[in-house]
Order: C-alpha cells, then sequence, then structure tokens
C-alpha cells in the first residue's frame, strides 16, 4: 500500500489536519493527513523523549492538528499531557466507539498502523470532544485507588487459595503458610496505600469537602467514599448529571426492532466500569438499611423489576444524588432521593405484656 497516497476514506476539511496515535507500551505510531493527502505513518518510542519528537513533527503541519488517541490507560497518559501543555487538542476516544467505527469501515484486520489510520479517520469525521487532564491531586488519588482496586482484587484470590488449600491434606503445609504470607503482605499494602490516599486528600481542601460529603451516604464507608472521589475526580467540570451516568455506563439501553425483537432493557456498560464497582456495594448496604433508598428499591421491585434490575437503578440514583450533593455542597438527605410520604415506616414494636406467674 502505498503510504503517501490519498486515502479512500479522505474528507475534505481545510480546517485542521487529523491525526491518530496509535499507543502501545513501546511506541507510537502516528497517522498525519496534512495538504490533502496522507503522510507516511512514522513511528516514535514512547518515552519523554520520544514524546517531544511527536510534538515537533505535528508543529511542522501548516493548519492546526487535532489528534485522536485511544485510552489505553497510563500508556498513553504522559503524551496525553505533553500534547495538552503544548497547546495541541487532543481527544482520547473510548476504545468501543473506536472498534465500532473502525468496523463501519469495513476494516478486517487489525494491526497498529491500520488502528493509527483509523484513529485519523475518527479524528476527521467524528464529532471532536477534547480532552481535559484531571488535576494533580486527582491524578495522583486515582492512581492509588487503582492499586488498591487490584490489591483487593489479588487479596480475595488469595483468600480463595487459602480456603481451597485448607480442604486439601494433600499439599503441603509450606502452600498455606505461603499463600498466608502473601495475604498479610497484600493486607499491609492496603493499608498502607488508604493511608497515603487519605492524606492526599486531607491536604486538598476540596477534596476534603467532598470526601466529607460521601461519606455523609449511608452505605459509604472510608474506603468505598475513597474509590468513588477518585473516580468522580476524572469527570469533567461542567457535565450534567445525565452525562455523569453516561459516563458511568449506567445509562439504559433499549433492543427493539420493528413488533418481533423486543430485549429486555439492559445499561449500557459503555463507561468506567471502576466508578460502577465503587458504586456498587454502597448501594447494596443502602437499600437495607437506609429507608428511602430502600423504599425506591422495594418500588420498583413491585412495578416488575428484579433484584438486580432495581439495585442498578438504584446506583443511579444514587449517583443522581451525589451530583446534587456536590452542587448544592449539601450532606446526604434521603427525603430529598425518594418523597418522604412514599417510604414505608418501620413496623411498631408491640409493648411488652405483663405476665403473671402461676
Amino acid at each position: 500500500m502505498n503510504k503517501s497516497a490519498a486515502s479512500p476514506w479522505a474528507v475534505n476539511n481545510s480546517a485542521f489536519n487529523p491525526c491518530g496515535i496509535e499507543v502501545s507500551h513501546l511506541t507510537l505510531v502516528v497517522a498525519l493527513r496534512g495538504h490533502d493527502h496522507d503522510q507516511p505513518l512514522r513511528e516514535f518510542p514512547n518515552t519523554p523523549k520520544g514524546h517531544q519528537a511527536v510534538l515537533r513533527f505535528l508543529n511542522r503541519s501548516v493548519l492546526p492538528v487535532r489528534v485522536c488517541l485511544e485510552s489505553t490507560g497510563l500508556y498513553g497518559l504522559d503524551l496525553a499531557l505533553c500534547l495538552h501543555q503544548a497547546r495541541v487538542a487532543v481527544m482520547v476516544a473510548n476504545p468501543r466507539a473506536v472498534r465500532h467505527f473502525a468496523t463501519a469501515l469495513m476494516q478486517r484486520s487489525k494491526n497498529d498502523q491500520l488502528d493509527a489510520v483509523v484513529l485519523r479517520e475518527f479524528a476527521a469525521r467524528m464529532p471532536f470532544v477534547a480532552w481535559r487532564p484531571p488535576s494533580a491531586a486527582a491524578l495522583k488519588l486515582v492512581a492509588v485507588a487503582r492499586r488498591l482496586e487490584a490489591l483487593t482484587d489479588m487479596m480475595a484470590a488469595e483468600k480463595n487459595r487459602r480456603h481451597a488449600a485448607s480442604l486439601s491434606q494433600a499439599l503441603p503445609v509450606i502452600i498455606r503458610r505461603d499463600v498466608q504470607r502473601s495475604i498479610q503482605t497484600q493486607q499491609r499494602a492496603i493499608e498502607r496505600l488508604t493511608l497515603v490516599a487519605q492524606e492526599f486528600i486531607l491536604d486538598d481542601p476540596e477534596l476534603a469537602r467532598r470526601y466529607e460529603l460521601l461519606l455523609s451516604i449511608p452505605g459509604v464507608g472510608a474506603t468505598s467514599g475513597l474509590h468513588l472521589l477518585a473516580e468522580l475526580l476524572l469527570l469533567p467540570a461542567g457535565m450534567d448529571v445525565r452525562q455523569w451516568v453516561a459516563f458511568a455506563g449506567l445509562d439504559p439501553r433499549e433492543y427493539t426492532s420493528g413488533t418481533s425483537v423486543h430485549k429486555k432493557v439492559r445499561i449500557s456498560k459503555a463507561g468506567n466500569k471502576h466508578l460502577r464497582r465503587a458504586l456498587y456495594m454502597p448501594a447494596l448496604v443502602a437499600v437495607q438499611h437506609q429507608p428511602h433508598l430502600r423504599a425506591y428499591y422495594e418500588h420498583l421491585q413491585a412495578r416488575g423489576k428484579t433484584k438486580l434490575q432495581a439495585l442498578t437503578a438504584t446506583m443511579r440514583k444514587l449517583l443522581h444524588a451525589i451530583f446534587g450533593m456536590f452542587k448544592h455542597d449539601e450532606l446526604f438527605d434521603g427525603r430529598k432521593v425518594f418523597a418522604a410520604h412514599e417510604v414505608t415506616p418501620p413496623a411498631p414494636v408491640p409493648e411488652p405484656q405483663e405476665v403473671l406467674c402461676p
């Protein structure tokens, strides 16, 4: 394929030059369109020097450049920050959107070079949403929270192995002892990182206030509040509550066609899975112990929703409540979540009866 020839997907756009960058842990593949033709693909190392080389390459463009990256976690974060600081327009696209876009272009193969070309076409054709980098405090807190999440998963797996090992007499004792040491090591790491995360929060008055608001929600403890705060800090300022719900992937996805296809409405899950996970346990505890959220949960079940559907809707309701709490700087008030007159009061405790001894 002649990489400098005009692309069959080319879009005539004289306002900017689209650019796609495929990010891996070692390399960056850059696909840039300039002067109405596709320039040859360039490859740079994914290092600080490589990021500066990418910036110099893009600065040669006569027109402003719009760069599209795929969300790849930490591999592309430093590059996105470098481009943003240099005032280069950057969009971090949802991987699912990019995948469906490639399917729509009838792209059958997949490699780094083709992925960079697809990202360039995504930047050229799709609405451009500029990436807004989180604050330095948010980046630190998110990094620690994600590490805590990973350690929690590893410790849960080790506990399962310990349980399985305890049921088998064939395994040597050293296996059980090693698993126990691993659990203790991970537990100490979790405690140490939790203290560090709380120090990050206390050093920032705004974060400390938001953390206090989250802790006022029944069902949100120190750990779940930490994870919720970290993921919510990734939300760009100015988003409305519907965008919050979509960002969390809790927006309903309808699937109907004609008169015969009517699948169950499910959540899209096209969002931040870490935020959904952080909302799950608080919602599960709240429907058991918070009267208004429990009433809302039971109200949905009375309307025919399954327990899982009602719990998912409670997660979404809880996210709505957090949005209002942050917006108005108010502690949690269950009456604003679900109308007080709809809450079933607890059954009165009967008075103890006097028993006459025979």
